[in-house]
């Protein structure tokens, strides 16, 4: 234990701090290595075979370079629930469980069908089955490689879902009603780049990443009027949104004809989420 921690040390000590340096070992153990929590705790293991050993230098080079321990150990966390990982699909964030958690707390009927847009992961679509068992649950995505990984994290929660692979920004729009539509979508402005940490520009995937700065609410935009034909009346629209657009968001919903909007802030303070009802 004390070998595999002064060899991290080593070779991290440039890239991350020690707390991130000792986070990253209990993963690497765990869940690279299929070592018992209790015993790393305990360190109740005194011996590596030489393929971990060159497993623990493997991932160690990766994450050098930057790589996400997320995609690099192909799994993560959310929600209290594992789902895969690939850089087909952006790594679920804490602010997303809160969006969740808002839908769920919301949610007085269980037996409710709800739309997931640009579902990545599943990450929502898959936590909102899990937690409202009575819902039917749809999932479009624009990219096939991303509707694979969330189909097996839908296979591995043991839910079911309804996938679609849809541009919802060119694709004719199918004739069925919603009690919730809810999207995490694309928000983050070309020229926020500059801003943004090395290893996401690098390795997250820029599709669902960046909107063009001379149309920041593309998505939006597109999303609402989706959601203005497929919500039932009394419906409830649902964003995450880029934390400087909260304002615009909620005028856009106005424009187009949705009431008792709310914003709520995250865990940071930040505008980043947004509940619009359909008229």
């Amino acid at each position: 234990m004390q070998d595999i921690k002064s060899y991290l040390n080593d070779e991290l000590g440039t890239r991350y701090s020690p707390g991130e340096i000792s986070y990253l070992t209990r993963l690497i153990l765990e869940r690279g290595l299929s070592i018992p929590l209790t015993d790393i705790l305990a360190c109740k293991f005194n011996h590596l075979s030489d393929v971990a050993v060159r497993k623990v230098h493997e991932i160690a080079g990766r994450l050098k370079q930057g790589e996400p321990i997320q995609y690099i150990l192909g799994e993560t966390d959310f929600f209290g629930l594992t789902f895969s990982v690939d850089s087909s699909v952006l790594i679920p964030r804490p602010e997303t469980e809160e969006l969740v958690q808002w839908i769920i707390n919301t949610t007085i009927d269980g037996a409710v069908k709800i739309l997931d847009i640009g579902t990545g992961s599943g990450c929502i679509a898959v936590t909102l089955a899990k937690k409202l068992p009575m819902a039917e649950v749809h999932a479009w995505d624009v990219s096939s490689a991303a509707l694979e990984v969330a189909r097996k994290n839908a296979e591995r929660n043991g839910v079911h879902l309804i996938f679609s692979e849809r541009d919802v920004l060119q694709d004719p729009v199918p004739e069925v009603k919603f009690d919730i539509v809810v999207s995490n979508p694309p928000y983050v402005t070309a020229s926020e780049k500059e801003d943004m940490e090395e290893h996401v520009l690098k390795f997250e995937p820029h599709l669902a990443l960046f909107v063009p700065d001379d149309d920041p609410l593309l998505f939006y935009r597109k999303i609402a009027d989706v959601a203005g034909l497929n919500l039932k009346r009394g419906g409830s629209l649902f964003f995450e949104i880029n934390r400087e657009k909260g304002e615009q968001v909620e005028v856009l919903l106005r424009q187009k004809g949705f009431r008792s909007i709310e914003r709520l802030k995250d865990i940071s303070g930040n505008d980043r989420m947004v509940r619009a009802v359909r008229e």
